[in-house]
Parts: C-alpha cells; structure tokens; sequence
C-alpha cells in the first residue's frame, strides 16, 4: 500500500477569478519553454514539438500539459485539474480522463506504457519526465534558467499568469537519512513546552497551534514507481534512510518516521500535513527500480506556500545506493542553508558490501512496520539473513535488537531468550560501531525493564542522549526511564520532547497519560490517552489505559465500557476486575479475577498484585508481587507508574519492596 500526497491546490496557489485566462501566456508574457522528455513546451506560443515538428494540440489539451508541468512531480488531483482547466465551468469528472486521453495521443502516449504521463487511480495525474525550464533566446539566459521546474528558479505561478501573486520566500530546512533509501522525516532538538492535541470527544480545550519551527523537515514515504509496483518496500527503506541522515544535522528539527508515515495512502495537500507535523518543509519522491537499477527522484517544498525548493532525478546502480542517500542528504542540506554542517561533519559512505544483503535488510524494514506476528517473524528472518550474509551490517543487528525486545513484551518468544538476545545483538551493533544511539537506548531499555539495573540504565541512555538527543527512540527510552525512577518533571519534558519530532506517535500519548495521572491533571490525561486511540485504535492496552483514567476521574462506569473494549485479554480482565470492584459489584470483579488467575497468572504475576492491590487485598498484593520478582516479570518495573499499585504507598512493605528492587521512594 502506497501513499502519496498531494500538492496545494493550484487554485489556492493561484487565487484567480473564473474568468481568467488558463495557463498559457498569449496575453503579452515573455516566451517559458521547457523539454519533458523529448518534448518541448513553448509556453508563450502555446506550442508543443518534438525534433523541431510541432505537435497538433487543442487549446485544452495544451492548457492540462501545462497544469502537469506547473506541478511536476507532484499529482495534480481531477479537481484541481477541472479547476484549472475549466475554470467557472460546470463540466463532469469524466472530461478530465477524456481530456488526458486526447494529450496522450496527441503526444503518442500509452496508458498501459505511460513514458509521459501517470494515472494514478482514484488520485490524479502527474507527469513521469521532470520538466526543464529552457533558456529564452530574446533574454539574457541565467544558470538558473537551466534548473528543474521544482526548484526556487523553476516556473511559479507568477510566471505562467501575470495576475498571480508570487510566492513567499522560503525560510530554510534540513532533514537527515537513516541507512538505505528514500524516506525522510523529522528530528532534532526541539521546544520542550507541552504540545498534544485535543481529543476527538471529551478532555481539554484545544490548544494553540504550535509556532513551526523555521529548521524543520519530514521526510514522507516514497512512491513506488516500479513496473510491477512490487518495490514499496525499497522506497520505504529509502525513505527512513534519508531520515537518519537527515537527523544527523545539529538544530534541524526531522520528524519521525511513525509520524510522516501516517500520510501514506493519503490525499492531504502540503499545508495540511505541513500543520500537522509542525514543520516547515517536506521531502516527497518517488522509487523505480529494475534489476539492479535505481532511478529515484527527490523533491524538496515548503509546506506553507506548495513552492519547490529542489528536484532531482538519480539514475544509479544498486551498489551506489549508499552514495545517492548521501547525494540526496547533502542536496537538502544545501537547500536549506547548511553547508556549514555539510563541510565539517559529513563523510559520504562507500558503496554497498552486500546488495542482496542491503534488499534483505530494507525488507526486514517494511516488515517492522507492519502489525501482528507475522511481520514480526518476516522481519526477524529477513535482518537474521542480511546479517548472515554481511557481518559487518550495524543497522541489521540493532533492528534484531529491537523486534526481540517488542516480541519479548508481547509474548510472541519467551521473555529470557528475548531480553537475552535484545541484549547480545545491541551489544553487537555497538561492538560494530560504539557511537549508534538506538542501540544504547535498547541496551538501556534491557537495563530497566528485565534486569533492574537502574545505574546501568541511565549510563546507557545517557550515552544515547549525548549521540541523538532527538530521536525518537531514545527519547521514548529516556521518558520512561524518568518514569520509572518517579522523575516526573524530567518525565514531562521528555515526553514533550517526544511529540515534538514525532508528533502523530501514539507512543507519546500513551505516556503523557501517565505522567499527567501522576501530576493530578486528570483531564488532560484523559486527553492524552483519547489520542493515542484516535491515531492507533487498537493500541496495546490502550482501552484499558483509559479506563484507569476514568477510574481516577470517579467514573466507573464509563471505566468498564472502556475495559471491555481493550483487544489484549489479560488486561481486559484486569480492567473488568478494577471496574467491577469500583462500581461495588465484588461478584463479577471475583469472576474476572478468577479468569485471569486461570488463564494469565503463570505469564503476569504483577497484573494480579495489581488487582489485589487496587481491592485493598494487601496480603495477596504482596504474595504476588513477590512472585512476580521471583519470575523477572517484565511488568515490574512500572511499578512506581501504574496508579493500580498507589493503595500500596502506605505499607511499610511497599518500602521495602521498592527497596529490593533499588528503586527510589
């Protein structure tokens, strides 16, 4: 599944009345040619030619071409297109595919074998060639004339329509890639303040919009623009690549990838999702790839007005991969103003070691993403075989390291090999290279939740925090960590910090819902956790999560509406034997514990303290917690967070068992 985004609407760009002239320039403008393909485009003329022969055209067709070129690359929507073409008339959807059809023969295009122009279904059109502007033989000719029409040299909408009004000026951006393709999204550091949004029912008031950071970018997920449309896996690893690299770069803001790719399918225009992410610039393109062939085309363009400030197309080996990334990350980087960083720190990468290696790996990528165990599994073998095959593959071993440790929470292996091998790979990557940031926060995340070795912990993500202060992993790492430890304020800022760069991450909201919980803000943790739903609404433990809200808000009996919605059984359970109990119905809260005592209590010993414990039943809460601390229950380590344990505060024992732990009061 593909997913694209749209450019602005040309209307909105060009905000025009419906009686003025479309695109072409027979009203008195200087001559605007530019070659697509082997084409060429004489916009003053209204003219189209190959090899010096001019191609018959209708006023119509010729006006859709030039709509195609204004946009280039992008996809130009059937509305934008009968907007543009047919401006103030009321003419039917179909004319825009009948028009499209008269161009493509008029240029001798095939829709089955499109060279010129793309249908995408239920989308639009774009145009495949990236257009070039050509130099004017009656005017002084400008290096820049000869860029990409995507550039900030390239055709406007103030030089196709006199009457439009030129674009702003640019502010400038950067984004770094990760290790293989064509994806970018956003992170560095960034405003610490709290930044969540409203819930879609209930909850606080909508906040103000977050100012844009002025450096800032996101990365969104690449088309794949292959023959068979069986490469979305390369452009997605393509994709997180460039974000690593992106990230890279000192006081750029880049979005997480779990943020940028929610728009993947999508048919939002830039400055939606511009808002959205709170950036001010976006990196978009497209894969296609053949054998051992890449082409790949980039695209650089400011959210807020739709203008592009770079395009290029890369024709390149499969073994080159490497250095295009590199390419691609510097070209940004030049766009948006920061050769300083480009001069001093940036060292290109060599070519591939292993391309079948470097395609494992990028499956394994695309697998990750998916939900449930088989893409679980899939990714597990595909970074097991490209490690196999390369030795030396860094980014292979740390993304083993992290689906053992997500396999290990969900029960998908048992939990001693999983923490075990978590371990040993985020030690192997960090044997390969000692300066990689995620494998830090994993190995420190190993720290806490399995072996309690707090001081080992904060070394670790110490370590992670000084080598990528925004990323995303590590800051969700380091906010739990502060939970953990009961530093809420640290806790807060991180989480905050979190969302900043990956705004659209249920992860942040799910958290944030506890520290607020903690902070006595219960409200705004009902908000939190509504958001969460709102952007995963099968979020792991998510229903149950909010039920604890509104437990702590007096309100059982939406808490149990709430508990019985929660996908995962053990903590639907759980939450069935809180609510009952809170609602003075001890029969069914007895029946769900017994449930849960049957089924779960072997795998979960700290759920069932919980329940013991949230019923005043102090005794059994400590029988099990100690069970649970016998069996290295990966549950424990919140027990400073979960508010089903706050009963227990008062217990002399709860002291001491915190105590055994090492945790702090």
């Amino acid at each position: 599944m593909n997913r694209r985004w749209e450019p602005e609407p040309l209307a909105a760009i060009q905000k025009q009345s419906s009686m003025q002239p479309p695109l072409t320039a027979d009203n008195g403008t200087a001559a605007i040619r530019f070659r697509v393909g082997d084409l060429e485009v004489d916009i003053g003329k209204a003219e189209v030619t190959r090899a010096h022969e001019k191609i018959a055209m209708p006023k119509l067709s010729f006006d859709l071409l030039c709509a195609l070129i204004h946009a280039a690359p992008a996809i130009v929507t059937n509305d934008e297109l009968l907007e543009r073409v047919w401006p103030g008339l009321q003419v039917s959807p179909e004319s825009v595919a009948q028009r499209v059809k008269l161009l493509r023969s008029a240029i001798g295009d095939d829709s089955q074998q499109p060279r010129y122009i793309l249908g995408v279904r239920g989308r639009g059109y774009r145009l495949i060639p990236v257009p070039e502007r050509l130099a004017d033989s009656r005017r002084p000719t400008s290096e820049a004339e000869n860029l990409p029409i995507n550039t900030p040299k390239a055709v406007m909408p103030s030089d196709l329509t006199p009457q439009a009004q030129p674009p702003r000026r640019s502010s400038r951006r950067l984004k770094w890639a990760v290790t293989a393709a064509v994806v970018i999204g956003l992170g560095a550091v960034l405003a610490l303040a709290p930044h969540f949004l409203s819930p879609h029912r209930g909850g606080a008031e909508t906040p103000a919009p977050t100012p844009i950071h002025d450096k800032s970018i996101a990365v969104l997920p690449f088309a794949d623009m292959s023959e068979k449309k069986d490469q979305e896996y390369f452009a997605d690893g393509m994709a997180e690549e460039i974000i690593d690299l992106l990230v890279k770069i000192p006081g750029l803001k880049v979005i997480g990838r779990t943020s940028s790719f929610q728009f993947k399918g999508q048919s939002q225009d830039l400055r939606s999702i511009g808002e959205k992410l709170g950036v001010a610039y976006l990196l978009e393109g497209s894969v296609r790839k053949s054998g051992d062939r890449l082409r790949v085309t980039a695209q650089l363009i400011n959210s807020g007005d739709g203008t592009h400030l770079w395009s290029q197309t890369y024709d390149r080996d499969l073994s080159n991969v490497l250095t295009m990334q590199d390419e691609i990350a510097i070209k940004v980087a030049t766009a948006l103003q920061t050769e300083v960083f480009i001069r001093d720190h940036f060292i290109s990468r060599p070519a591939l070691r292993n391309a079948e290696a470097y395609t494992l790996f990028l499956q394994g990528v695309h697998a990750d993403m998916l939900q449930g165990q088989q893409g679980w599994e899939q990714g597990l073998s595909d970074f097991q075989r490209a490690l196999d095959l390369d030795p030396t593959f860094t980014e292979a071993a740390v993304r083993l390291a992290g689906l053992y440790q997500y396999g290990g929470q969900l029960g998908y292996v048992p939990k001693e090999i999983a923490f075990r091998k978590t371990q040993d790979f985020a030690k192997l990557a960090l044997k390969l290279d000692p300066n990689f940031a995620v494998a830090h926060a994993l190995l420190g995340s190993i720290y806490d939740t399995y072996k309690w070795d707090w001081p080992a912990a904060e070394a670790e993500i110490k370590l992670a925090e000084g080598l990528g202060p925004s990323l995303p992993t590590v800051l969700l790492v380091s906010q739990r960590h502060s939970q953990i430890m009961g530093n809420w304020d640290e806790a807060l800022k991180l989480v905050n910090a979190l969302q900043a760069v990956d705004p659209l991450n249920p992860d942040g909201y799910y958290y944030l819902s506890f520290v607020e919980l903690h902070r006595e803000r219960s409200t705004e943790a009902e908000a939190a956790i509504r958001r969460a739903l709102e952007l995963s609404p099968r979020y792991d433990s998510g229903q149950y999560t909010l039920g604890l809200v509104l437990l702590a808000r007096k309100q059982p009996e939406a808490a149990l509406t709430e508990m019985e919605k929660e996908p995962f059984e053990p903590a639907r359970l759980i939450g069935s034997a809180l609510a009952h109990f809170a609602l003075g119905d001890k029969a069914n809260s007895d029946a769900a514990l017994a449930r849960l005592l049957k089924s779960y209590a072997a795998n979960i010993p700290a759920g069932v303290a919980a329940v013991y414990a949230f019923r005043g039943e102090f005794d059994e809460a400590f029988k099990w917690l100690d069970r649970a601390y016998e069996q290295k229950d990966a549950l424990l380590h919140r027990l400073k967070i979960e508010p089903e344990f706050d009963k227990l505060h008062g217990d002399p024992r709860y002291k001491a068992f915190l105590k055994k732990m090492n945790l702090p009061e």
